[in-house]
């Protein structure tokens, strides 16, 4: 591409690069496979998986539960900026992502639970009650 500066035009191999990596990964969106990262501990009644997410409206978050796998679905709306301006920098991600987790026991989907606070998303994921370990009794005779 070619640039202008100070009426002195040149060939700016970096904004080529930048071009062609907008084609391929688009405008500032992630790999559905990176993003969002999370952690998940499980419990023998449940499993808590969270993501840092900021900047998504909860509205545009979906999580979904089949089995053991849930898979979130979320998008973030790229920054407005004016015409007249240009990225010197851009980092943050804007785009469509999804991310599906899988856990070693098989979910309860009508309890699972979901909150969002300071940019983080909390999801309960409790056990299904047939893969809950079960005390059996020992009768004496």
């Amino acid at each position: 591409m070619l640039f202008s500066t100070n009426r002195n035009w040149f060939w700016d191999p970096w904004e080529e690069f930048e071009q062609m990596r907008r084609g391929v990964w688009g405008d500032g969106a992630r790999r559905s496979s990176e993003f969002p990262s999370v952690n998940t501990w499980v419990s023998s009644d449940d499993s808590v998986v969270t993501t840092e997410i900021p900047g998504v409206d909860p509205e545009n978050i979906d999580i979904s539960v089949t089995g053991r796998t849930v898979t979130l679905r979320g998008s973030r709306k790229a920054d407005d900026i004016p015409e007249d301006l240009s990225f010197h920098r851009r980092e943050r991600w804007s785009g469509d992502f999804s991310k599906a987790i899988e856990l070693p026991f098989n979910i309860e989907a009508g309890k699972v639970s979901a909150r969002f606070k300071d940019g983080v998303l909390y999801i309960t994921l409790p056990r299904a009650e047939a893969e809950k370990p079960r005390k059996i009794e020992i009768k004496s005779s």
